[in-house]
């Protein structure tokens, strides 16, 4: 698979592209208005714990408070630290770090064991703002955090107790104390014996630590300098802790695009394009310590817009509507809900001649490719509905559903699909860590409110009606203004039918009606204003209405 990377730092914006093949395959964005917050540490305040539904809400300084669920505070398996990585999300446990026999692997003369933090002192910062058990949270309570999810529509952040920090090859766990884990992609045993053993004899008491895939083949050097800053990042957060009053940062997790370079700098990188100066000869410097061999592929092109000239804005463009056509016709629709995204596969004008059977086998297998590549693409996640073409042969659905598991393999994210139900859809879940490319850049339609869709103007004109009979039930008010959206306002003074329709409100009610467009209204809202006063006219209720007639009949008795 070809590789390539676009990196646009232009008009106060970081875009970078990653293309596989030459085509879009994941897109990252980052301005000062939508900062990134995954990996960011806290010292929060615990505002609200909530039994019930198993969770706490933590003040961090934002507008909504984070969300802890009490399944992110109990200390459990290195699995889950995986939540912050990509593509080491398969990591081998091992429990226990000891004085074991180091390997003939390992040169023991490059092996020497790091300075570990006073025992007392960590084990005091774990018990203060790292509680073990979720009964011990009360509110007000100091709580040190980890944002694991980004804020989703009126959502507040996901945040963990579980800290990690990682770097290109390890990832530190303060509060996994002499756990090991290695990434299950490091496939050849000989190799992870070699890189468990390196860890043992330099990891210091008190800390976990996880060796990504990018470590493998690196050197004891490497390893060991790496783990000494991410001890010195850890302990100058510890240092800050007794002198923050929450809720505080405390440490931010580096830009996007060092999150890139440090995650996918990989071997098969093909040509890194950047159109800064001071950001390539950043990357040529990472570059020549992290991965030497690509450092003849980072180019710099200072062109104003690198997207347009290479294509991708094109590309961005074609992606990101709700059609996406494939070969020969067919085409997937996507539609994003709030609970979940579902995607149809239909034919199109796609109709060979082979049977039914093969052709919906050949669109279905094309979908699923694509799929998997949009799902990336707009950073899709939570519980997505695939409605592929109907098949009735168990090895044509099994080929589909294996399909999948292959092209998700590329995905970084933490991806489940399951086979395909008897009614032809297959369900998947895929790891949500920020709001996806579709919410980031749009905002609900003011005219349908987001829906879609809007209601005939018959029965936006029944509403109005019924509002002015309860509306003349209660009031003698005889001149009105009633505004519309302009739409609407526009039907009703240039139509003969929209005119007939207002005309026959004033003479039913007895009730002259100016009409005003008002661009603020959706098309599905109206206001009613006294001529006279100019005071708006609350829409009246089933009980004033009777209570009015109560009063009158009182009046007509007396």
């Amino acid at each position: 698979m070809r590789k390539e990377i676009y990196i646009s730092t232009k008009k106060k914006e970081t875009r970078i592209a990653v293309l596989e093949d030459g085509q879009l395959a994941e897109m990252f964005f980052e301005n000062p208005e939508q900062e990134r917050m995954v990996g960011d540490i806290y010292l929060g305040k615990v505002a609200r714990v909530l039994p019930g539904i198993k969770a706490a809400f933590i003040n961090i300084g934002h507008k909504q408070d984070a969300f802890l669920h009490f399944a992110d505070i109990d200390k459990t398996s290195i699995e889950e630290y995986a939540d912050l990585l990509g593509d080491d999300t398969s990591i081998d446990e091992v429990p226990e770090v000891g004085a074991e026999t180091v390997k003939e692997s390992v040169d023991e003369g490059e092996l020497k064991l790091l300075q570990p933090v006073s025992t007392t002192q960590r084990s005091k910062t774990a018990e203060t703002y790292a509680p073990s058990k979720s009964h011990l949270l009360k509110k007000g309570q100091a709580i040190l955090v980890q944002v694991i999810k980004e804020p989703l529509g009126r959502k507040g952040a996901r945040v963990t107790t579980r800290i990690t920090l990682p770097g290109r090859f390890l990832v530190l766990m303060p509060f996994m104390e002499n756990k090991i884990g290695i990434s299950r992609k490091i496939l050849n045993q000989k190799e992870r014996r070699r890189l468990r053993n390196i860890i043992k004899a330099l990891l210091p008491n008190g800390y976990g630590v996880i060796v990504r895939t990018a470590a493998e083949g690196k050197d004891t050097k490497t390893l060991r300098g790496e783990l000494e800053q991410l001890i010195a990042t850890w302990e100058k957060i510890e240092k800050m802790l007794p002198n923050e009053t929450p809720p505080a940062l405390l440490y931010k997790d580096i830009s996007i695009t060092s999150t890139v370079m440090r995650d996918l700098l990989t071997k098969d990188v093909e040509k890194v394009v950047v159109d800064s100066k001071s950001l390539f000869r950043e990357i040529i410097a990472y570059a020549r310590w992290a991965a030497p061999d690509i450092v003849d592929k980072i180019e710099l092109d200072e062109t104003e817009d690198i997207f347009e000239k290479y294509g991708i804005n094109r590309e961005i463009e074609n992606s990101l509507g709700r059609k996406v056509y494939l070969r020969g016709g067919a085409y997937i629709l996507i539609e994003q809900t709030e609970a979940m995204t579902v995607i149809d596969v239909n034919t199109g004008r796609y109709a060979p001649r082979q049977n039914q059977e093969q052709v919906s086998l050949r669109i279905n297998l094309d979908a699923a490719k694509e799929i998997v590549r949009q799902l990336r693409l707009r950073d899709i996640g939570g519980l997505i509905v695939v409605d592929f073409i109907d098949m009735e042969d168990e090895k044509s659905k099994k080929r589909l559903f294996d399909e999948l598991r292959k092209e998700f393999k590329k995905d970084r994210a933490k991806v489940t699909v399951l086979p395909m139900t008897e009614f032809g859809l297959v369900q998947i879940t895929r790891q949500r860590v920020r709001p996806s490319v579709f919410e980031k850049f749009s905002e609900p339609c003011p005219t349908c409110a987001g829906t879609g869709t809007i209601f005939l103007r018959n029965l936006i004109f029944r509403r109005i009606e019924r509002w002015f009979a309860k509306f003349r039930a209660i009031s003698n008010e005889r001149k009105v203004i009633l505004k519309l959206h302009p739409t609407v306002a526009n039907y009703v003074k240039s139509s003969l039918k929209g005119k007939f329709k207002i005309l026959k409100l004033m003479v039913k009610y007895f009730v002259w009606i100016k009409i005003e467009p008002d661009p603020t209204l959706s098309v599905e809202e109206f206001k009613v204003i006294s001529a006279k006063t100019g005071k708006e006219f609350s829409e009246p209720s089933v009980g004033h209405i009777i209570m009015q007639k109560e009063n009158q009949n009182k009046k007509e008795e007396l």
